[in-house]
């Protein structure tokens, strides 16, 4: 945070300086785009082929199969998740929040899309269908699916609480990681990253521009869908802090379980698609190859 009082003294020009316009760093419009007609038309009719229930306080894995599509809904009571995304076929290969949020900005919505960390940078996922897209913004400045957090962990806990909780989002994610894939607990937790914080309403205070949280406005029913652009391997965890409207790390909230459903489309619906390719830097770095 900024000091309430300012220990250097402003000079003559300060208010010229913090006039000066904002520009976008990332230009978006030549960004490749999802056929959003295409995948309109194909989740008219898709058949569920698996389903996963991720317990309250808990996290669990699933598998989706690139050009399948997958949902995140709630089905008992306001609660939000941490989603992870690697690609099943590689597990270094994992979403990258940082790199999604200076794309597409601090909340995710229906057409924006999950990236791949360096050196392959490329979509893992895209969200079709968002029901909660009516939000929008508040009068705090909150909005809903945010890539801002990063999860919550017992590092953090054990610093600002003290004390050993684990059923934080980090723990809970590790735990199921190494289930899942028979690894052992400290590869795992390597391989757990930043999240997109899906359901939960979260923003920047007005003031002191800290990270705030407040209680979800998702309720049974909802749901934030995706379209799997590769193999894909999920990691939810259903919060500890239930809809996130008081604390997260907390055996005192309200918590619920979260409905994971994976569907397929009909034969011939995407047509013409194909997976993104790795991005196309040489990874020269300017030394030659």
């Amino acid at each position: 945070m900024k000091p309430d009082t300012p220990q250097s003294t402003a000079p003559a020009d300060a208010e010229a300086r913090k006039a000066v316009a904002p520009v976008i760093c990332y230009p978006v419009q030549t960004l490749p785009q999802p056929d959003r007609a295409q995948l309109a038309q194909a989740r008219k009719a898709l058949t569920k082929t698996d389903e996963v229930i991720v317990p309250p306080r808990d996290a669990a894995c699933f598998e989706v199969p690139a050009g399948h599509f997958f949902r995140i809904t709630s089905i008992e009571g306001p609660q939000v998740g941490d989603l992870n995304l690697w690609n099943a076929n590689d597990l270094n290969e994992c979403f990258y929040s940082g790199k999604t949020r200076a794309l597409h900005g601090t909340h995710l919505s229906t057409g924006d899309r999950m990236w791949s960390g360096f050196p392959t940078m490329r979509p893992l996922a895209t969200i079709t269908y968002d029901s909660l897209d009516w939000y929008g913004f508040d009068r705090f400045g909150g909005g809903v699916h945010d890539v801002i957090g990063t999860r919550c962990d017992p590092y953090t806990n054990a610093l600002l609480k003290g004390g050993q909780y684990h059923h934080c989002c980090h723990s809970n994610l590790t735990r199921a990681l190494s289930a899942h894939r028979d690894l052992p607990l400290k590869q795992a937790e390597a391989l757990v990253h930043d999240v997109l914080n899906v359901f939960m309403c979260t923003g920047f205070t007005q003031d002191t521009h800290q990270y705030f949280m407040k209680a979800s406005p998702v309720r049974p029913g909802d749901y934030l869908e995706f379209f799997a652009e590769v193999d894909l391997l999920g990691g939810l965890s259903a919060c500890p802090g239930g809809d996130c409207s008081t604390e997260h790390s907390s055996d005192l909230a309200a918590c619920y379980p979260l409905l994971v459903e994976v569907f397929a489309p009909q034969s011939g619906a995407l047509d013409g698609w194909t997976p993104p390719t790795p991005n196309p830097y040489d990874q020269s770095h300017g030394q030659g190859r």
